[in-house]
């Protein structure tokens, strides 16, 4: 099931960073960093009256960001053409819009600029409603006579304008109340048993190529039909047997220039499929090498845990000897620290070059997903771990483990009971998933260690 998605827009210092820091701090139910990776939260999962969703920060609309030497005005026609196309993107991928608004600055015309793209830029549905709906966020509301002069935020032709202060949290249940409420219904899925694939990554790394090369060498396709995800395509095919459902998110990229702060929305159109997906492949290219936006999905990928395979494109257009792939390797392995176990596979979609190992790779790794370890093949690698690294002390006391059980597969999930949960460090708990890895790789694949007290 597809979480909907809260995109936050605004012009800069209307304080899109502090709601989106505030709403992540009272989240229900957030998908935290995992120990080790470095990159950004442009997103996060959050739970508000009982709906899951996902909230991303588009990052403000400078206009004198675009050149030094000549700042842009806000009636310039760069200017519009960014906040067009940022607003198009974040109507098109969202399923609600928050425009941020200043409620000590009143009204600007880059808020009428944007409001009225917006309002351009929504669908409408055969009920008569237009899609996605608009929130009006007057943000910076500290005080009773800010609040009451929200109102004049009414000029923007968007509806009722939610008086909030992100800094303190005032307003913010209210506006969470109206924004889930207005979220689609939860379909249920329809039961599928096919092995879902997901070829995501940035703009223009050959996901395409691969998804039309991929049809090509199996040469049993059914013709593509639309996904449940929002521009993608699914594309259905047997492969020695096994049913397998392709997910293609390309084409996020408009014809003409797209600014970079607007990139971040094919991290959008992934997340979708990552969500959809049982393995991912993680297309990179080998030209540009690998992104901060690359590693962006990979955490993604892992915030979800969802196992993948890293598919480095374009391997025919470098200049190769003999150390260029471990060099190449080293580099992504260096910036994919938090997923250490993916395999790599350097391919050309356009000649052919070892796209036949794809989906073999990918299947391999759907069968490791689904390993189980019996209980008593756990225990043993956990007192063989424990022997070789006992758990280092905290407060003058150590964690002890009495036993495990894998309590689930897909992803393999451990349960340890142990004195008490507060003992096990991080880098601990790494120790231990590197010790079952010892024995059973579990390919492309990540693997859960929780701890619980035994009463």
């Amino acid at each position: 099931m597809n979480k909907p998605v809260v995109a936050l827009v605004g012009r800069p210092n209307v304080g899109k960073s502090t709601l989106f820091n505030r709403l992540s701090g009272e989240r229900l139910a957030i998908v935290d960093d995992i120990p080790g990776t470095t990159r950004d939260r442009l997103f996060f999962e959050s739970e508000w009256n009982g709906r899951i969703f996902t909230v991303i920060d588009t990052g403000g609309i400078d206009p004198t960001a675009s050149s030094r030497l000549a700042p842009l005005s806000v009636g310039s026609a760069d200017f519009i053409q960014e906040i067009r196309t940022q607003a198009a993107i974040a109507v098109g991928e969202a399923d609600a819009v928050l425009l941020l608004v200043d409620a000590m600055s009143g009204v600007t015309p880059a808020d009428l600029e944007v409001a009225q793209i917006l309002r351009r830029s929504q669908k409408k549905r055969e009920n008569g409603e237009f899609w996605p709906p608009i929130f009006v966020v007057a943000n910076k509301a500290d005080n009773a006579e800010l609040r009451d002069t929200a109102v004049q935020f009414y000029e923007l032709g968007l509806g009722e304008p939610y008086a909030i202060s992100a800094l303190h949290g005032t307003g913010t249940g209210d506006l969470l109340d109206d924004v889930v409420a207005s979220f689609l219904p939860a379909e249920e899925e329809e039961e599928d048993e096919s092995v879902k694939i997901a070829i995501v990554g940035k703009p223009n790394v050959g996901k395409s190529s691969l998804l039309n090369r991929l049809m090509g060498e199996e040469r049993a396709i059914v013709s593509p039909i639309a996904g449940t995800t929002r521009d993608a395509v699914d594309t259905y095919l047997e492969y020695e047997g096994i049913d397998l459902t392709l997910i293609d998110t390309a084409g996020i990229r408009r014809r003409g220039r797209v600014e970079p702060g607007v990139e971040k929305y094919s991290v959008v159109r992934s997340m979708r499929a990552i969500e959809r997906a049982d393995v991912v492949l993680l297309v990179i290219d080998a030209i540009e090498g690998i992104s901060a936006q690359d590693t962006h999905i990979a955490g993604y990928i892992l915030d979800n845990w969802k196992s993948a395979v890293v598919v480095v494109n374009k391997w025919d257009a470098i200049e190769k000897d003999t150390y260029t792939m471990d060099a190449y390797s080293t580099r992504i392995r260096q910036e994919l620290n938090f997923m250490p176990y993916v395999p790599m596979l350097f391919i050309s979609a356009k000649t052919g070059q070892r796209v036949t190992q794809v989906l073999p790779t990918a299947l391999r790794v759907q069968e490791e997903r689904l390993v189980k370890l019996s209980t008593s093949k756990l225990n043993k690698i956990l007192r063989n771990a424990q022997s070789i690294h006992a758990a280092p002390s905290k407060t003058g006391r150590q964690l002890k483990i009495y036993y495990g059980t894998q309590v689930h597969n897909n992803p393999p999930t451990f349960l340890c009971y142990v004195n008490d949960p507060k003992l096990a460090h991080f880098t601990y708990l790494r120790f231990l998933e590197n010790r079952i890895r010892e024995d059973n790789k579990f390919i492309g694949t990540p693997i859960r260690v929780i701890m619980k007290a035994r009463h």
